[in-house]
């Protein structure tokens, strides 16, 4: 074989770094176009979970293969298990089943229609262009994600062509036969650019000018599979310890499979050369091109595939060992305040992004739900103690006000669908009607509440069973039209809406009530009829901020109210 003596060493690393770019690129274009189009279908993937490790390992692997990232998977199961939607054991089962769905990528990098890189550009762009359809342009943007990949691709291919011929590099190659070097390289690569699919990816695209044999190639494998494990760390920090947990497991997960298959590689090696195809016909590095990619794509499915199967049986007593490695620290007072729910690792995904918004929402209604229950108890009998509680209540629907808002104007900055815009305009206006009802209790009804304490104005009996009758209404109300909200159920909030007419007789009887008394009595102090007077304007004004939630609902789209779990209104 003739050698070069030298080679131009800048033209090829030009070629390569511009390579890796558009093919990190347009893997971020295809994975951020899936997470768009098909974001909903990973959320009902992950409502109809169940403590089965089976199911659980599907999901993972099902989720993944639509969104084509494991990464993407895997964080969001930091964000649900943060959230208390999953256990720990059904997040294991989960990043199991991830590590499998994630082959499919591979599989399709390992496909040689590099030719065809510039024609799915063009047609991608073109359905992006003209189609008016979201879900149609996000397919023409998945398109052309995936030409950019396999452009990528290309240049590294022909950038690192003279190599070939370079007898310094081929030698180097073909020596390397420690695997434990090979790990190490492809963990601190991986970790680096954070996809494990962009490392094997190179891997494939140097198999195919025959750098990399297949035993090599295995090696780089598993270490891509181990420094995958960075971003769901990444992702946990600053998060509840559970979340920690489940970053903590992948962790575990990967290098306990990588451990496994580390002594017998070169069995692994004998069973994906027997089941890939062969070309005998060629010789030297051009049988290596052409065998070994599809070779390493099939190496790391076996891997992945075994290790679900070899891990599954296994996952409740990890789960047990990563519960005493990091046990969960009881919550405190001042964490209690603050969101349960919310994931900024989420929001690239902006369907599973609003679910969390909408459970938030479920929060901060219910503090405020609870917040009309008691002033009206604390009003109406001179309940000291409740009325200092009220004031740490409203701070909480305050300061879950704020997170909920600043969290949406994140994700008002991710590519959004029309539907996805609507019901985050939704959200903002129903966590604002939140926020204002608890204003007018903090506000209004609680300095009422003082008043009467501080000057011991004593409420006469005959008028209370008028106000509880009011009061229990507004309430009522107030309950259906959050909970109209937090279900999108359009019936329960016509029912509120409908409600206004009686609303406002019982608050007429009630105000009448007052008058007559005032004007009937002798002895009736004019402080205890002003208060009585403002708290049902008051209780009518809660009303009325219900009934603007409730047409929220109504005029919402009420498809996109989905849930992933059904919660109980409840303080929590």
């Amino acid at each position: 074989m003739q050698t070069n003596p030298a080679i131009e060493i800048i033209p090829i690393l030009f070629g390569l770094l511009g390579g890796l770019a558009l093919f990190l690129y347009g893997i971020e274009q295809m994975t951020g176009a899936l997470k768009t189009v098909a974001g909903s279908r990973m959320k009902n993937l992950l409502k109809k979970m169940t403590s089965n490790r089976v199911k659980g390992a599907l999901t993972g692997a099902f989720a993944t293969a639509i969104v084509q990232s494991s990464s993407v998977t895997t964080v969001l199961v930091v964000g649900f298990i943060s959230a208390g939607l999953i256990s720990l054991a059904q997040a294991i089962s989960i990043i199991v089943g991830a590590n499998v769905g994630s082959t499919v990528t591979v599989q399709i990098i390992a496909f040689n229609i590099t030719e065809y890189s510039l024609l799915m550009i063009a047609v991608g762009f073109g359905i992006r262009f003209i189609v008016k359809n979201d879900k149609i342009k996000y397919f023409g943007l998945m398109l052309m994600g995936l030409g950019l990949l396999f452009l990528g691709m290309q240049f590294m291919s022909d950038a690192t062509r003279p190599l070939r011929s370079y007898e310094p590099f081929i030698y180097a190659m073909s020596h390397m036969k420690n695997p434990l070097i090979g790990i190490l390289i492809a963990a601190i690569f991986t970790a680096i650019i954070q996809s494990s699919a962009a490392t094997i990816g190179i891997v494939i695209t140097l198999a195919s000018q025959g750098f990399i044999n297949l035993e090599a190639g295995i090696s780089l494998v598993l270490g891509a599979n181990i420094g995958t494990c960075v971003t769901a760390v990444l992702a946990s920090i600053g998060m509840p310890r559970e979340s920690k947990q489940a970053a903590l497991s992948h962790v575990i997960i990967n290098i306990i499979g990588v451990l496994i298959w580390l002594p017998f590689i070169s069995r692994l090696d004998d069973v994906v050369r027997f089941l890939s195809p062969s070309y005998p016909e060629l010789t030297g590095l051009d049988r290596i091109a052409a065998e070994a990619p599809r070779q390493i794509a099939n190496a790391h499915t076996i891997f992945n595939l075994m290790n679900t199967v070899i891990l599954l049986p296994f996952i409740t007593p990890l789960a047990k060992l990563i519960a005493w490695i990091l046990p969960v620290k009881p919550t405190t007072v001042e964490e209690k305040i603050k969101p349960k729910y919310l994931d900024d690792a989420s929001l690239s995904t902006p369907s599973i992004a609003l679910e969390l918004v909408r459970m938030e929402l479920s929060r901060q209604s219910r503090r405020a739900l609870l917040m009309i229950k008691e002033i009206s108890n604390a009003v109406l009998y001179a309940d000291k103690d409740k009325l200092k509680k009220i004031k740490k209540m409203d701070d909480e629907v305050d300061a879950l006000h704020d997170y909920i808002i600043t969290y949406l104007s994140k994700l008002s900055k991710q590519p959004l669908t029309a539907d996805e815009s609507r019901l985050l305009q939704s959200y903002i206006i129903a966590s604002n009607y939140i926020e204002y009802i608890g204003d007018v209790i903090e506000t209004n009804l609680v300095t009422l509440g003082r008043e009467r304490v501080e000057a011991e104005i004593e409420f006469s009996k005959k008028s209370e069973p008028y106000l509880r009758n009011f009061i229990d209404k507004v309430i009522w109300c107030a309950e259906e039209a959050f909970t109209a909200f937090i279900e999108g159920n359009k019936k329960r909030a016509d029912v509120v809406i409908e409600m206004k007419k009686e609303v406002s007789q019982l608050a007429q009887i009630t105000q009448s009530h007052l008058e007559e008394r005032l004007n009937s009595e002798t002895n009736v102090p004019l402080a205890e009829y002003r208060i009585l007077s403002e708290i049902v304007e008051n209780m009518k004004r809660i009303y009325y901020l219900s009934k603007r939630i409730a047409k929220n609902v109504v005029e919402s789209n009420n498809s996109q109210h989905s849930s992933i779990v059904q919660e109980e209104l409840k303080f929590e």
